[in-house]
């Protein structure tokens, strides 16, 4: 494989990225595989020869709709301008993933045209595909004269940006970089020195690619390589996608039916094939619409499964794949190596991505993995590493450890430590970096403080107690939350802040919270002599933090403030609102009202508030703190429920029961895994079930129906006695089959083909 997994942060945060780049380029270079880089850029020409060979430059003047466009008639009539882009040119580069929106005309398997520029879709769609090829051929004589500017007139084509890039690098060679990801351009320009992210706003994709070849251009050891061999190479080393995007398992039919068939032809298959390309959905919600249509008793479950597909067809080179059968067994563990098809030479599970296998990762685990259930599922990193390590696989161990030691020493060598962090975890740094505080909202148990703490470990250099064991993690984060000894005591100078803070400061906000309790104010001294009240000014806790973060100016300080939406925020925050803005941090300083003195905050101190999105308590929080906070969706995440209990799947009660509650109330009350959750594995037995069903659901979804019988009925179907109106209590082992029967049997399609097409044995996942 000539494409790895990124390496790309910094161990020098002094240095600029462009000098980060230089350090170690030589000992990068000397590890990159560049003759197969070179094989690569060979297959890339003889695509791009295809190319001009169906689509000669000179026949674009008279195009057909139907010889440019994607859809099911360019797949009958053969390949497609569009088709040919996408799905046979993968050497030269891929534009696969997301829709067929990016082809800005395409028809949808409906047989309807679709026209993505706004301005063209009153025109008939002949009209416009008129319009859409002038500037096609506008651009492609402007790049061949050097013209670049006249391209970025042409605002049809800003609609598919990627696919025009790959066009003008395929009729003017050498003159663009096979790169046609305006993030990841902006990733390697930023590298490489060019103009910062933040003034990319309009820049088209084709521009920005110019300007990063002109950046490649100053560096002598590129010299004579040519632009897929350095496309190559950057992504080897300095890979802009996440390094642990998710692992998915993915069974090959019925108890592995088409095992032989993917093994051999280096692919991985799914059904569900009567949806059609799933390149012609733009959203999960317009996918569940279809999978509705075709199995409406399955609908409960319709939403995820949409998803899950969509991740499917998104699949990037290099991802990886687990292959099974049943619960139990591991096939092979497969990279990807092109991106999603819609096959119609096969009879069924049409959908397919190409992989290459290793089945010397073949094993069989000692307890079913109830998740695998289904088709698709996400491999825990911790199961991700128990498959590496598995039985039988002591040579591919060996050779796996030789590779790793030697991609180790180019890695060091480069200055560029490998840094593994779970997507979300990666989401909320960013997302502090950008903007200093975030706040994580969802419905209650979704783990947002879990996600909070995480991000803290990560902060203080100990991401790799993310998935440790409770009591583990639970030390190292005492440690960050204790008082250094040396600031034990300390007691506030008149005019300056007491420096007694931790790197880790958890708060709680509730409705008596105020701003003495954050900022500063009087306090009674308990210290002080004599009768009568005293009053000293404290320091509040955000000051303390301030603080000390002026003290230890490399450490990241970092606030948790649990239920952040309680409190009165104005208030609380008073005028330091005005300081939280990253751009004044540090050299912007306010008069305190209180005390008198001035204040700045520092720029390594952070903020991450959880907000839970069903507390009616919550009021508004107004635009000017929105401004200043980021804000991230915590949703339930079903994939951390790899559990049943006496038969019924954690995910799948959670999944139906999340159902009902979107219909009745909306997605701010939902239920999140953490519920059926103990000591962060899902529950096990009938007893634990129980417990959290009738002490800790049951009392919840109660509080959303406002004592509503009937809608307490209407989410819990037969489990609410028709007389009394309230939850029927069961023995223990019974209560499973009747979760079962409301929450998951009512939700599932029977398995007889006639009623499930070729998805047979999908929802079984095999």
């Amino acid at each position: 494989m000539l494409l790895s997994r990124p390496n790309s942060m910094p161990k020098n945060a002094h240095m600029t990225e462009a000098g980060q780049f230089r350090e170690g380029l030589a000992a990068r270079i000397a590890h990159f595989d560049r003759e197969g880089a070179q094989q690569a850029a060979s297959l890339a020409e003889e695509e791009r020869q295809q190319v001009l060979s169906l689509f000669p430059l000179e026949s674009w003047k008279e195009l057909d709709l139907e010889q440019y466009a994607l859809g099911p008639a360019s797949r009958e009539s053969g390949l497609s301008f569009c088709r040919l882009m996408e799905y046979g040119t993968d050497n030269f580069g891929s534009i696969r993933g997301g829709s067929a929106a990016k082809h800005i005309v395409y028809q949808h398997r409906s047989g309807q045209w679709r026209v993505v520029p706004s301005a063209l879709r009153g025109l008939e769609v002949k009209a416009a595909w008129a319009q859409v090829r002038s500037e096609f051929v506008t651009a492609f004589n402007s790049a061949r004269k050097g013209a670049y500017d006249l391209l970025d007139d042409l605002e049809s084509l800003s609609y598919g940006q990627a696919l025009t890039t790959k066009a003008l690098a395929v009729y003017s060679p050498g003159e663009f970089l096979p790169v046609f990801s305006a993030a990841h351009i902006r990733h390697f320009t930023a590298l490489l020195g060019g103009r910062p992210r933040a003034h990319y706003s309009g820049v088209r994709t084709w521009r920005a690619n110019l300007e990063l070849l002109a950046l490649l251009g100053e560096y002598e050891e590129f010299k004579g390589w040519s632009p897929h061999e350095v496309m190559y190479f950057l992504y080897a080393f300095h890979d802009p996608r996440p390094h642990d995007r998710a692992v998915w398992k993915i069974a090959p039919g019925e108890r592995a039916s088409l095992w032989d068939d993917c093994l051999q032809n280096r692919r991985i298959r799914i059904a569900w094939d009567e949806v059609g390309s799933l390149g012609q959905y733009e959203s999960d919600q317009e996918l569940k619409t279809a999978l509705d249509q075709q199995w409406p008793r399955s609908a409960g479950g319709n939403l995820r499964l949409a998803r899950q597909m969509l991740a499917f067809r998104d699949l990037e080179r290099g991802d990886l794949i687990v292959a099974n059968r049943g619960k139990s067994e591991v096939l092979a563990v497969g990279t990807v190596v092109g991106g999603y098809a819609y096959e119609l030479g096969v009879q069924t599970h049409r959908h397919t991505v190409s992989v290459d296998w290793d089945t010397s990762y073949a094993q069989s685990f000692d307890a079913p993995r109830h998740a695998w259930q289904q088709t698709l599922a996400k491999v825990p990193a911790a199961l991700m590493r128990e498959i590496r390590h598995g039985r039988g696989r002591h040579d591919a161990d060996e050779a796996f450890e030789a590779s790793a030691v030697e991609k180790t020493a180019a890695v060091e060598a480069a200055g560029l430590p490998d840094d593994e962090l779970p997507d979300d975890v990666r989401k909320v740094r960013d997302l502090l970096e950008h903007k200093g505080q975030v706040v994580l909202q969802g419905p209650p148990g979704t783990g947002k403080t879990r996600l909070a703490l995480n991000v803290a470990l990560t902060l203080a250099g100990r991401a790799d107690l993310i998935e440790a064991a409770p009591g583990e993690r639970a030390s190292v984060l005492a440690e960050l939350s204790a008082v250094p000894e040396e600031a034990e005591g300390t007691s506030a100078a008149e005019g300056s802040a007491d420096a007694r803070a931790a790197k880790l400061t958890m708060v709680t906000f509730h409705p008596s919270y105020g701003y003495e309790d954050f900022v500063e104010g009087f306090r009674p001294d308990t210290a002080a002599d004599g009768a009568g009240l005293h009053l000293k000014m404290t320091d509040g806790v955000f000051l303390r933090v301030c603080a000390a973060a002026e003290k230890a100016s490399d450490d990241i300080f970092l606030i948790v403030v649990d239920e952040i939406n309680r409190g009165d925020l104005p208030r609380i925050l008073g005028e330091l609102i005005t300081l939280l803005e990253l751009d004044k941090r540090g050299s912007v300083s306010i008069t305190l009202p209180t005390s008198g003195r001035r204040q700045t905050v520092p720029p390594n101190v952070r903020i991450i508030g959880t907000m839970n999105s069903a507390d009616r308590s919550v009021g508004h929080i107004d635009s000017a703190i929105r401004r200043r906070f980021a804000f991230l969706d915590v949703p339930p995440d079903l994939d951390a429920l790899d559990g049943e209990v006496e038969g019924l799947g954690l995910a799948s009660l959670l999944e139906g029961l999340n159902e009902r509650l979107d219909a009745q109330f909306g997605p701010d009350h939902l239920l999140g895994q953490a519920y059926l959750l103990s000591d962060d594995r899902p529950l096990a037995t009938a007893e634990q079930l129980s417990h959290a069903f009738h002490h800790e659901i049951v009392p919840l979804v109660t509080d959303y129906c406002l004592g509503r019988p009937e809608m307490l009925r209407a989410v819990l179907g037969d489990l609410v006695d028709d007389r009394t109106g309230r939850v029927v209590q069961t023995n223990p082992r019974d209560l499973p089959g009747m979760l079962a029967k409301v929450f998951v049997t009512a939700g599932t399609v029977e398995t007889a083909d006639e009623d499930r097409g070729s998805a047979t044995g999908e929802w079984n996942g095999e």
